[in-house]
């Protein structure tokens, strides 16, 4: 790490170099979220491990992708009463003990019951399980102190105006949180990220965190909707994001979307424009078994973003080969 431009008065840490960011562990080879995975992307390199949070009826902050538990777990055959209206099973409707209860496997399409990525670790075999943020965290510094290296962690704040409407407040019960395990501040220890704008204000000016936060920008961002439909102007928007936040995580397509008719490969200004506003770029993601037309290779994947586009690091499924081909490159 190193220190990073100075932000609304304050010298925040940003990272330096190329980072490798263990998609929700190394999910390419694990379930996704399993404290297996989580472990075996930490052996392969990674140089953060991310959490995505969201909390259970009790109010414990869990590590799971989505609001929902079908897709990764067998909660439809344990609770088959449990789902709301929509036919969907929600984890806010349930309290930890019942989602101890639950096995977790590869995800699947809740509507087609087919496995999204079915060269991935086969469904229903070994015994995986829901963690909670807690329990992440203390693998993580475990390891960190039984290893000797300073792994860190990236915690995305999942759908917190859903939770708020559902009468509860994710980021200030999992702040605290953050805050026991010494988590305080922007030193690169832990990087804090949210798709929804207020709710990275509301941490850095309401509750004073001095975590270093990024800013998420997909279509799960109202801002980048009203970009695209012509509310917002996007340099207006860069402009603002410097003020709430450090850095951003924009969808991969949103940096480079391969090769025009004529063969040009157009590489959006975007990387540029971040760094010209002292912010970092860590695009997502990156995975080895969907692959955009452009690549013919991970590695060619890998080789565009991080040296052809210049972003400072990457979300992937398959921390092993970004972590490889990071260290074929420096040896050149």
């Amino acid at each position: 790490m190193q220190t990073g431009p100075s932000v609304n008065g304050s010298t925040r840490r940003q990272t330096a170099g190329k980072v490798v960011i263990a998609h929700r562990g190394a999910s390419g080879y694990l379930p996704e979220h399993t404290l297996a995975g989580k472990a075996l992307a930490y052996g392969m390199g990674a140089h953060y491990l991310e959490q995505d949070v969201v909390l259970t009826k009790d109010d414990h902050p869990i590590v799971l992708h989505d609001i929902y538990l079908d897709t990764v777990t067998d909660v439809a055959a344990i609770y088959p009463d449990r789902a709301r209206e929509d036919g969907r099973y929600y984890a806010i409707d349930f309290t930890l003990e019942e989602i101890r209860r639950l096995r977790s496997s590869e995800r699947i399409d809740p509507l087609t019951g087919k496995v999204v990525y079915p060269g991935r670790f086969p469904r229903g075999r070994s015994v995986f399980g829901i963690v909670t943020l807690r329990e992440e965290i203390e693998l993580i510094q475990g390891l960190n102190k039984s290893l000797n290296r300073e792994v860190g962690i990236y915690p995305e704040l999942k759908a917190p105006r859903f939770h708020a409407e559902q009468g509860k407040d994710l980021p200030a019960i999992v702040l605290p949180i953050l805050t026991d395990y010494g988590y305080v501040k922007g030193d690169g220890a832990c990087l804090l990220q949210c798709f929804d704008s207020e709710t990275l204000r509301r941490l850095q000016f309401d509750l004073q965190s001095e975590l270093t936060l990024v800013q998420l920008i997909g279509d799960e961002c109202r801002e980048w909707d009203e970009v695209q439909a012509g509310v917002l102007n996007w340099e207006d928007w860069l402009d603002e994001i410097p003020r709430y936040a450090d850095g951003i995580a924009p969808d991969m397509e949103l940096v480079y979307d391969g090769q025009e008719e004529t063969g040009a490969r157009p590489v959006s200004a975007l990387v540029n424009q971040a760094h010209s506003r002292g912010m970092f770029v860590h695009p997502y993601n990156v995975r080895a078994d969907v692959l955009p037309e452009y690549a013919r290779s991970l590695e060619d994947l890998l080789e565009i973003f991080y040296f052809r586009i210049g972003v400072d690091g990457l979300f992937t499924d398959f921390p092993d080969r970004a972590i490889r081909f990071l260290e074929h490159i420096a040896a050149r």
